[in-house]
């Protein structure tokens, strides 16, 4: 910030200075927003814990100056350091839905929010009495499935601790915590012998060259949830190696992997993914029966070193 920001006084003054530095500094637009005016403003408002939806006539009301020096700072990180604004609030918001993130866990922003809205139809076989949200960092996904599926017990699995020790503040937060639970392990080694009707999952996916390529917000992330091997399957390749004997008779898997669907389909040229559509944006999300994962199992398990 210079001493012209000084004369910043109202939250009008702030998003626009912010405006004209996120233009003229470049920055990436991505876990949240997609332009400059909506970063802006997500930041300012949040940041004074002022809602989004407030009417324009208030953005004229001045800053106290412990308000605007506390707003300063977050504006400098965001430009100087290129920390995505979900972290500097501390929240990203999902499916309509409020959850609490850190550095430990990526930012929700993936299209199987989409899905969960239209509660999967018409995809699923039944509705389901078991969720499983496999590499859940924030848990965002599963718990989203909580508030669709009122009856349905959801387990949040992922390898970091520090990303379930968020998603657990999340289950707490949404008063889901009798019926939203987390696992510790690597894949499905923490639920041995446990079956599912719907497992989801937004597994690392990021081949090595896209990683190489991604903007300065993305190394905020954790890189154990992006990055995955040279084409980004490694994880995924165990996921569907092992998906069949954790789904029920009539279960379902949906993995997102993005990019990395061109890598999936040279990969497994046999098999018959549905690749879902997206009327909000996104792409590179797969379904498979639970009788296409048991009867590819066999070739699953054989391209797992591939």
């Amino acid at each position: 910030m210079t001493a012209s920001s000084s004369r910043l006084r109202t939250l009008r003054d702030h998003i626009r200075w912010a405006v004209s530095r996120f233009h003229a500094e470049q920055l990436f637009f991505g876990h949240g927003t997609d332009n400059a005016w909506d970063e802006a403003r997500q930041l300012v408002l949040g940041a004074l814990h002022l809602p989004w939806e407030m009417a324009d006539s208030y953005l004229d009301c001045r800053l106290e100056d412990d308000e605007r020096e506390h707003l300063q700072a977050l504006l400098h990180r965001r430009i100087e350091q290129r920390v995505p604004t979900a972290y500097l609030l501390g929240q990203a918001w999902f499916c309509g839905l409020p959850f609490i993130v850190n550095d430990h866990v990526l930012i929700p922003r993936s299209p199987i929010g989409q899905l969960i809205e239209r509660r999967f139809e018409p995809w699923l076989a039944k509705e389901p009495a078991r969720i499983l949200d496999l590499c859940a960092g924030s848990g965002c996904i599963g718990i989203a499935c909580a508030y669709e599926f009122l009856d349905a017990e959801v387990l949040l699995a992922d390898l970091s601790f520090e990303a379930l020790e968020v998603a657990n503040r999340n289950i707490e937060q949404h008063g889901l915590d009798d019926r939203v639970y987390t696992v510790q392990g690597d894949g499905f080694d923490g639920l041995p012998k446990q079956r599912f009707d719907l497992i989801v999952s937004n597994p690392p996916y990021v081949d090595a060259e896209d990683f190489a390529d991604m903007p300065a917000e993305f190394q905020h992330e954790p890189a154990l949830g992006l990055a995955c091997g040279d084409d980004g399957l490694n994880l995924v390749r165990r996921i569907l190696a092992e998906a069949a004997d954790h789904l029920t008779e009539t279960g379902t898997l949906i993995v997102e992997v993005g990019n990395s669907q061109v890598h999936v389909e040279a990969l497994y040229p046999e098999i018959d993914f549905t690749w879902l559509e997206f009327t909000d944006g996104g792409h590179g999300v797969f379904l498979l029966a639970a009788s296409q994962c048991r009867d590819h199992q066999t070739l699953f398990r054989e391209r797992l070193l591939q």
